[in-house]
């Protein structure tokens, strides 16, 4: 194969984890589980099959309730919680703040997002005990209701296992839920090397999104209800609010090969270390800062200006200047391969020596 062919076939795009398609598993259990006949509505095996392994994974009893967008999943996990006289807390980095739209007001009919102060993107326990103890005596202000922490943040840190059980215990004292968007659960759990139980129910967390579309699927996501108390509302939310698939069976196939033989962790591994491999590989080039530590699938650093353009005009495709003045943000995923990565590490060296 010439050098042209090879250039050809090289990865260009680190803007986001959702530009990969699926795994090959996947799109087959899919294409499995469109043929013959099974009841719809989430009726199905593969449902429940699929509801008992997340059982199994967290090792607890749980409701699961499928949908097909991480916006759904957390607007319908945050509405159950939440009423239009509530306020969410959460950081003002969360994804359900600059990522949603609206939909977390729009599903819970005007509840408000109150932010909370915290570094590197994440809700500080100590400034949060300072804002937790319910209000119900004012009618003036909005009710406390949920906390809610995204688990990997937008800027690639982790809540650690201690985080995560102070915020526990300052919702339970408070009387609130606590609700966890895990659009990236799986490349924070690789992180923190603990399981899926210490990183949500047993931390004190009510309710879980959990994404799979950014590290495998195609489009399938899970609101996972450890407080099994709401579960009848979610039936009744997720049918009004129209993300009740009539064909459940193709989302939850999804799932279920991205949870066997731990598809869903090597994967999530596989994009961290392509991440990792991003941070040793740039961070020794003069004139890039490389911005914090990259534990996750997502590395941010400064550039050069001229870099930037530069490498963009040479067809890599990222974000900057979005989180400051010239930070880039690139994201791995389950399919980045090492060569890819390698090609964007030797353009922004040759870029640096050229001057």
């Amino acid at each position: 194969m010439s050098s042209s062919q090879d250039q050809s076939l090289i990865n260009k795009v680190f803007s986001s984890d959702n530009t990969a398609g699926a795994s090959p598993a996947v799109l087959q259990a899919m294409m499995d589980a469109g043929a013959g006949i099974q009841a719809p509505y989430g009726m199905d095996r593969h449902s429940e099959q699929v509801e008992q392994a997340l059982a199994d994974i967290f090792e607890c009893p749980v409701s699961v309730f499928f949908v097909a967008t991480g916006t759904a999943a957390n607007a319908l996990a945050l509405s159950v919680y939440t009423p239009p006289w509530g306020a969410v807390l959460c950081h003002q980095e969360s994804h359900i703040n600059v990522d949603e739209c609206g939909a977390p007001e729009f599903f819970t009919h005007g509840a408000k997002l109150v932010f909370v102060e915290g570094d590197d993107s994440k809700i500080s326990p100590k400034v949060l005990a300072t804002m937790a103890a319910p209000n119900t005596a004012d009618a003036h202000s909005v009710q406390t209701s949920v906390v809610s922490v995204t688990q990997t943040t937008e800027t690639g840190s982790i809540y650690s296992l201690n985080e995560l059980s102070e915020i526990g215990r300052i919702c339970k004292e408070n009387g609130l839920k606590f609700h966890m968007d895990g659009a990236r659960f799986a490349n924070a759990l690789v992180a923190l090397d603990c399981s899926p139980a210490a990183m949500t129910w047993q931390a004190g967390v009510d309710v879980l999104s959990f994404g799979t579309t950014k590290n495998g699927t195609l489009a399938a996501e899970a609101i996972v209800l450890f407080d099994q108390t709401s579960a009848q509302e979610m039936i009744w939310r997720r049918k009004r609010s129209g993300h009740l698939v009539s064909k459940m069976r193709l989302i939850s196939a999804q799932i279920g090969a991205y949870l066997k033989q731990d598809l869903w962790l090597d994967n999530a591994r596989h994009a961290n270390a392509m991440a990792l491999r991003l941070d040793q590989g740039l961070r020794v080039i003069d004139g890039i800062d490389i911005q914090g530590d990259t534990r996750s699938n997502m590395f941010f650093c400064h550039m050069p200006s001229a870099m930037i353009k530069d490498l963009l005009a040479q067809g890599f495709y990222f974000y900057s200047d979005r989180w400051g003045k010239n930070i880039v943000r690139l994201v791995t995923n389950f399919s980045t391969r090492e060569v890819d990565v390698d090609h964007f590490i030797a353009a922004a060296k040759a870029l640096a020596e050229a001057g």
